[in-house]
């Protein structure tokens, strides 16, 4: 059944659409077109320096004003070229990506994933779940669940009220459209008491989505709370300090 569905539905490359071996792969030029991150990074949100810092080292944004989160960690850049595999799963439908981009995150996460407890999908608001009939943050949590073995819990944290679009806000409108819209639901306020959790989401852009998370997730008892992305935006303006 399968060979026949690749006969009707041929694997293509999740960037290009060039034929490839197998769903869910890159082609070899699609993948040099990604810009994967790695260490070294700002020890809390995950900011690519340039060379090895010290450890413990942060980034200016987060020596100002840390986060709400413990750790950020992010698979790839938010460029033009990987914009394009965020957007075909987030508006596209196209779900023959989370595989491969579980695996993805899984690396970037390995860290605090051997540590963890349960993670956490960002909640879309049931309205906004109606119109895309699926939460991209789920199906994200669900492959890196599947992989590496770390519980996936969509019923821990909803989303209280419907939020404005971030895209075009700055940093500071984007914490104000969020402050307050993220709650643990009671069912789940005893089981993560003390648990060390994982929130995932699509893409890292200031952070204000995850530190309303998080900040809901601590209220609620929570040990620790990690972050884990896709991808991640990065400015020019984050410096190290």
């Amino acid at each position: 059944m399968r060979g026949f569905a690749d006969l009707v539905w041929p694997p293509v490359s999740l960037l290009s659409y060039e034929p490839v071996t197998a769903h869910g792969q890159l082609s070899p030029a699609d993948w040099s077109k990604i810009v994967f991150l790695d260490d070294p990074q700002c020890a809390a949100c995950g900011f690519p320096f340039d060379w090895p810092p010290g450890e413990g080292a942060v980034c200016g944004p987060c020596a100002a004003r840390a986060p709400a989160f413990d750790t950020a960690r992010s698979a790839f850049v938010y460029t033009p070229e990987s914009r394009r595999l965020v957007l075909s799963l987030k508006h596209g439908g196209r779900v023959d990506g989370p595989a491969a981009f579980g695996g993805w995150m899984r690396r970037a996460g390995r860290a605090m994933l051997a540590e963890a407890d349960y993670l956490v999908p960002v909640p879309l608001h049931a309205r906004r779940l109606r119109q895309r009939r699926f939460n991209q943050s789920l199906l994200l949590a669900q492959s890196v669940a599947k992989l590496s073995g770390v519980a996936c819990d969509p019923h821990i944290l909803m989303r209280r009220r419907a939020t404005p679009s971030q895209g075009g806000q700055s940093a500071r409108g984007r914490r104000r459209n969020v402050a307050g819209a993220f709650a643990v639901r009671d069912g789940a306020k005893a089981r993560i008491r003390d648990a060390r959790l994982i929130l995932i989401d699509d893409v890292y852009t200031t952070g204000a989505t995850l530190e309303a998370c998080a900040r809901a997730l601590k209220r609620a008892g929570a040990a620790r709370v990690d972050a884990l992305t896709l991808a991640r935006v990065v400015r020019t303006s984050d410096v190290l300090t």
